[in-house]
């Protein structure tokens, strides 16, 4: 079963430093139907003006993952950890027993976006943790390209949770083919171009939420398709 969800029917807050399009149920925004999707619980697709950013807040036994898309974020906790990430790269925080942290654009004239994901760990009250990981570029053309993953690596994020976060830019015409386990599912979501995930159309910013299909046939149209694919159980 393949769900599609169209770009245009995500909740939206305009702040006027901040535009963000939330694809589930988060602050202000709530619906019982739409809490999460297997252990995904936020998927934000936030745009944020240069010099503003989110002051220090609390979280804790959530697994955070920022996607930077464009321009850089610049991240600060109570553990010490000063980093910017830039576009090319992910930031994974693993809250677990606490932490309190802020994220600001690092640049004062830029405009950041990025994609933040939040996930349920696999077990609570985890010593809180924090890397950023630059990835393969290159590595994503045509293909697959895990960008977090339980086990981590040179240029993989580690995650505490049973799921791969991969990132394609698919030729236009060109397809994949993704396979998985009986019983686990799949999010899917667009960043640029137009996708078709065994024959179904999502445009830019459309994502979907697949349950017991174990093959996928991803293909690109007349325009390049750069997408986020998330194995989940």
């Amino acid at each position: 079963m393949i769900q599609v969800y169209p770009s245009n029917l995500r909740y939206s807050v305009d702040l006027g430093w901040l535009r963000s399009h939330l694809s589930f149920s988060f602050g202000e925004y709530f619906d019982e139907k739409n809490t999460g999707f297997s252990v995904m619980r936020v998927c934000n697709d936030d745009e944020v003006i240069g010099g503003k950013g989110f002051g220090p807040h609390p979280h804790s036994d959530m697994e955070i993952v920022t996607v930077v898309l464009r321009g850089a974020i610049k991240h600060e906790d109570n553990l010490g950890n000063i980093e910017v990430t830039s576009a090319g790269e992910v930031q994974r925080m693993s809250a677990g027993s606490g932490i309190i942290h802020a994220e600001y654009n690092a640049s004062e004239t830029d405009e950041l976006n990025f994609l933040q994901l939040w996930f349920m760990p696999s077990e609570r009250g985890l010593n809180p943790s924090f890397e950023t990981k630059r990835y393969d570029a290159q590595g994503m053309q045509n293909q697959l390209l895990p960008v977090v993953a339980p086990e981590g690596g040179e240029k993989v994020a580690a995650i505490h949770q049973d799921m791969t976060i991969y990132l394609s830019r698919l030729e236009p015409e060109k397809t994949l083919s993704f396979t998985q386990k009986e019983g686990r599912r799949t999010f899917l979501f667009v960043i640029e171009g137009t996708l078709f995930v065994n024959e179904q159309k999502l445009a830019t910013r459309d994502s979907a939420r697949i349950e017991k299909e174990t093959s996928l046939t991803l293909a690109a149209a007349e325009d390049e398709a750069f997408f986020m694919l998330i194995d989940l159980p």
